[in-house]
């Protein structure tokens, strides 16, 4: 008894590894797999909704699926079997991620069409981000966290400007213009606004009166500013936090509870207190 479970320790420790060590090599390679099986399957679905394609290999894209299918329900089975706290990971964003990637080809069985759901792979791509774990990328990526997350007051408060100039102009141009042009209702006004303010411009409807002209001709200019001022925004921020304020994350895994990301130094889990170093 004592060396069976010995031997499936074993096994879900080298399993871990494999699936979760993204600073080892074997891990590494792993995920570099995992990332073409997932391209794999996103170029397989778009393949099968172009009609000549899926006339001539419905039958070998359809296996292929399956075949990837099965192979995501294997790797998902495995990540929730080799820690301790299979919970967590289920729980977690990429967790998530993997359990409705691996649910289109089966649903499809009960319900016509939701095969073609699998796209939603395509969001496992992300994990590229952990995999591209060069302080480069990383600092990159906190940088451009902090300055999105430091922008968004000012981002909602401009947002909101333009929210109720639309509304404004939207009513402006419903009683310049009127039913005659195309402005038939404030919400279409609106709406016509919105296509206009942000440089869209789809033509289907368009001022005739020169006053209406006019108003358009200004909100075209502030659709130029509009695009602007968000990008300025986040830009100066990006500016005030060219250093890195806190230790940049690592690659260390705890194999308690699944955790993926600690602090350089760490020596313990920040999620569940277990010992890094015993992983």
């Amino acid at each position: 008894m004592n060396s069976v479970k010995s031997s499936w320790e074993i096994f879900r420790q080298k399993t871990h590894i494999i699936i979760y060590g993204t600073n080892t090599v074997a891990g590494r390679l792993f995920d570099l797999i995992l990332l073409g099986i997932i391209l794999l399957s996103v170029l397989l679905v778009m393949l099968e909704t172009v009609e000549g394609v899926d006339i001539k290999y419905h039958e070998q894209l359809v296996f292929l699926e399956w075949i990837i299918t099965i192979f995501f329900t294997i790797e998902y089975i495995l990540r929730i079997i080799t820690i301790n706290k299979p919970l967590k990971y289920i729980l977690s964003f990429y967790g998530i991620i993997d359990l409705i990637a691996t649910l289109p080809m089966y649903l499809s069985y009960f319900f016509a069409g939701t095969s073609i759901f699998t796209t939603i792979r395509a969001l496992r791509l992300l994990r590229l981000f952990k995999i591209l774990n060069h302080p480069q990328f990383s600092g990159q990526s906190v940088h451009l966290k902090e300055s999105i997350v430091a922008s968004r007051g000012k981002i909602l408060v401009f947002m909101y400007f333009v929210l109720i100039s639309c509304i404004i102009i939207g009513s402006v141009m419903y009683v310049v213009e009127g039913k005659e042009a195309g402005f038939t209702s404030i919400p279409t006004s609106i709406y016509w606004c919105i296509v206009t303010l942000t440089t869209v411009g789809y033509g289907d409807i368009s001022p005739i009166t020169p006053l209406g002209q006019f108003i358009a001709s200004l909100v075209m200019i502030m659709g130029y500013g509009i695009i602007a001022v968000p990008t300025g925004i986040v830009t100066a921020e990006l500016a005030k936090n060219t250093t890195p304020k806190m230790p940049l994350p690592n690659k260390l895994h705890c194999f308690e509870c699944g955790s993926e990301t600690h602090l350089s130094d760490a020596k313990y889990c920040q999620n569940c207190g277990h010992s890094l170093d015993e992983n």
